[in-house]
């Protein structure tokens, strides 16, 4: 929570910060104590966990994380899922519980793109994109595969599954940053994205690059 509070005072300070994605403990006794306190900030707009880094591949479909996720509509809170492909199928799931809760699927859930490999990651995400309340963040591809080395068309295969899934509607462009550093620049990271829905039609474009994200947030574009 602590870097919560930071980052919510860097918003405080900085324009240019249009939302603050933090944590809370969804299984606490104390979730409602955590949320009244931090929805007070104008900026604070969702939630997210680092599902990925739990040992129960089913942890998010746990009496007490569901609880928690039902907390969050009440105070106009949306959720990121932070994921990997082994998750997919307990995500869609969960999605499927909560239909007017607003998620956004984090890093297009991690794919094996160093091992090229498609399925079965392609088939849960299309189950999971059948909820129309899920989002999805075309970010997190470059440390997937192999450090450095990459090349924009290795991920064409998996954007055109994410477009296929969710349609243009509901993605937005993310960056991973600073993780993504560890792959490469800023500036190349992001012009993956932006160079590969030059296919689309200007509007389309526009919302994937911006719009898409502030409607899904509540934010100014």
């Amino acid at each position: 929570m602590k870097e919560t509070r930071w980052l919510l005072e860097l918003a405080g300070k900085h324009a240019f910060i249009k939302g603050v994605v933090g944590w809370v403990d969804l299984c606490s006794a104390d979730l409602l104590r955590q949320l009244e306190t931090f929805a007070n900030h104008p900026k604070f707009v969702g939630v997210r966990h680092m599902i990925q880094d739990e040992p129960d591949d089913e942890f998010i479909l746990g009496a007490g994380f569901m609880n928690g996720i039902a907390q969050l509509r009440r105070f106009d809170l949306a959720y990121d899922l932070l994921i990997q492909p082994k998750h997919l199928r307990a995500a869609a799931q969960l999605v499927q519980k909560f239909p007017q809760q607003p998620f956004v699927l984090d890093h297009i859930a991690k794919p094996r793109i160093a091992q090229r490999l498609l399925s079965p990651w392609r088939e849960d995400l299309r189950e999971l994109a059948r909820s129309r309340n899920v989002f999805c963040k075309l970010s997190g591809m470059v440390t997937e595969t192999k450090w450095n080395q990459w090349k924009p068309s290795e991920f064409t295969p998996y954007l055109d599954s994410v477009v296929e899934a969710f349609t243009p509607e509901r993605l937005m462009i993310g960056s991973d940053w600073p993780v993504c550093l560890l792959s490469g620049y800023y500036a190349s990271t992001m012009q993956v994205v932006i160079d590969y829905v030059q296919q689309f039609s200007p509007p389309v474009q526009s919302g994937v690059l911006g719009r898409n994200c502030a409607r899904f947030y509540g934010i100014d574009s």
